[in-house]
């Protein structure tokens, strides 16, 4: 029996399944990267565009701007992350040279073709759905905070908080995640870090934060510097 007949006489064939399974333990193994992080990152997006934007944007008469904004949030999670499931195993795999191994393999394309798509769309997919499934926790959110500082003060500390956690386990391990100088701080006092280093880092950080407050600025039409008329009082600085 040559090649090709072996190939035709079981699908899926044992090697199909053997690379189909390694590319979703890949992408599991470190599910709180790849599904819960953009899973939270959508909510994010949800969250604060819906409740800036929706008084002020109609798409569709009677439809909201939230109903409108969920469908292409989720399709919009579905194809990023089933993009990069693929792309990133493959460029990983040819940069730590073990790509080779995969191409040495008796694999057809179709094979090949069909593991990488298939473990693609289950991260997709599965991304889509936790979108879909945590959707009223943000239209929750964004709705209850509707004239309610106390509760849309609370909603954006535990989303910047939650955030910020996903992101500081991200880029740990490839820049030390410093996006603020208490990060900074730390890894000072942990002697990871020089002090001079540090001091360039804090830097940096207060810079990129005025130019995002700018940014943002600019973007909802206001005045690029504006002086604070609230007196806050308490124990807290």
């Amino acid at each position: 029996m040559n090649r090709a007949s072996i190939r035709d006489a079981e699908w899926p064939s044992a090697r199909f399944r053997t690379l189909l399974r390694k590319e979703l333990a890949r992408f599991w193994k470190v599910a709180f990267q790849t599904v819960a992080a953009p899973v939270l990152t959508a909510l994010l997006y949800l969250l604060i565009f819906a409740h800036a934007l929706r008084a002020h944007v109609e798409v569709y008469p009677g439809v909201g701007y939230t109903a409108f904004l969920v469908p292409g949030l989720v399709m919009m999670s579905v194809l990023q992350n089933a993009f990069a499931n693929a792309s990133s195993s493959l460029v990983q795999s040819k940069i730590t040279g073990n790509l080779v191994f995969v191409l040495l393999t008796p694999l057809s394309h179709w094979e090949l073709f069909g593991a990488y798509v298939g473990a693609a769309t289950v991260r997709g997919l599965a991304v889509g759905l936790g979108v879909l499934l945590f959707r009223p926790s943000g239209i929750m959110g964004e709705r209850l905070a509707r004239g309610n500082v106390a509760i849309a003060l609370l909603g954006n500390t535990i989303a910047t908080g939650a955030a910020l956690v996903v992101l500081i386990h991200i880029f740990s391990q490839v820049s030390g995640a410093h996006f603020n100088p208490a990060v900074t701080m730390m890894a000072v006092l942990r002697r990871e870090l020089p002090l001079p280093t540090a001091a360039v880092h804090i830097a940096a950080q207060f810079v990129g934060a005025i130019i995002g407050v700018w940014v943002a600025h600019m973007m909802f039409a206001e005045p690029l510097l504006q002086i604070s008329t609230k007196f806050r009082d308490g124990p807290s600085l």
